[in-house]
């Protein structure tokens, strides 16, 4: 599969809390802390692992086992997890031993490991793994769409992707199969339109299962701020909801827009676009990342920083690894 780009590498977050100080994890001599948009570090690096900070906690690793601090760098949740993920919804997702369950934000398993697989709550439902079977449970733990499906990925505007018989169709939230299983492969559902791969190409239905942009790209993204990345001809460009195209195939990668910019790569280095197809900030990283917050993650000589959206380095490439600013 794949030939839609990172649908299953991506993990949906929830949105950020702006009032708060923002923090991002980063990696220095192979411990993991926290600094601010400023660039400096809030929370000394001590942490063999760390997520980022969603509903006001974050994950961090210490020795092989998994917990949670709060933004002061203090443990709200001490180490006892073998893995554990972003608060989404009010819970996390914890792993002991090969179960997953979900815990609240003092600690207290909310929902006993007993999957298989469990993913992030999304409007209100999550999808689980029983046995070989997948379905959905809600907040209490209650087993709300029975596992029968092969593959189940979250709720996203109303409507889930499921896997039966090998191919890709929607559910809503009573898990009824609203477009039939029927595809190769399919993204979620955003601005109200999904992407599909039938037949070796991709297209565009709408939540009634129309093929409202006929199958005929390469590969396709999301569509974010109006466009959505398409790639044709071995080049990627962006087309916007009628299927037209907005920005010329032209570019050997390309991202998603946010904040009004979108990553590209030219030739073997990363800039910035508009949704005009301007070049905002020029070709010169060896890796870029989608703006959040007004900042970019970029690499440089190995090294990671971040950039503003005029294309100044903000916090300079020092950092082995680093990650977005929550």
């Amino acid at each position: 599969m794949n030939k839609i780009t990172s649908f299953l590498l991506l993990v949906f977050l929830s949105a950020s809390c702006t009032s708060e100080t923002l923090l991002a994890p980063v990696e220095i001599d192979g411990k993991w802390g926290y600094m601010d948009k400023n660039g400096n570090i809030a929370i000394k690096p001590q942490f063999d692992g760390a997520g980022n900070f969603q509903e006001g906690l974050a994950s961090i690793k210490l020795g092989n086992k998994w917990g949670f601090i709060d933004k002061n760098g203090k443990i709200a949740i001490n180490p006892q997890f073998d893995d554990a993920w972003d608060f989404q919804e009010g819970l996390a997702r914890i792993r002991l031993g090969d179960k997953c369950g979900y815990i609240d934000k003092t600690g207290e398993i909310a929902i006993n490991p007993q999957f298989g697989f469990a993913g992030g709550f999304q409007e209100g439902l999550a999808p689980i793994q029983l046995g070989d079977k997948y379905g959905y449970i809600n907040k209490s733990g209650k087993i709300v769409i029975i596992p029968q499906f092969e593959d189940a990925q979250w709720f996203q505007e109303g409507l889930a992707r499921i896997q039966l018989g090998g191919k890709c169709g929607f559910i809503d939230k009573s898990g009824k199969v609203v477009i039939e299983p029927q595809f190769e492969d399919a993204l979620w559902f955003q601005e109200g339109l999904a992407g599909f791969l039938l037949d070796g190409k991709c297209g565009y239905i709408d939540k009634n299962g129309k093929r409202v942009i006929k199958p005929q790209f390469e590969d396709v993204g999301e569509f974010q701020e109006g466009l959505a990345m398409i790639k044709l001809g071995n080049k990627y460009g962006y087309i916007d909801k009628s299927g037209n195209i907005a920005i010329n195939p032209q570019f050997e990668s390309a991202g998603s827009f946010q904040e009004g910019l979108a990553a590209i790569k030219l030739g073997d280095k990363y800039g910035y676009i508009d949704k005009n197809g301007k070049m905002a900030i020029k070709p010169q990283f060896d890796w870029a990342e989608d703006f959040k917050e007004g900042l970019a993650k970029i690499s440089l000589d190995g090294k990671w920083g971040f950039i503003d959206k005029n294309g100044k380095i903000a916090i300079k490439p020092q950092f082995e690894d680093a990650r977005g600013f929550n």
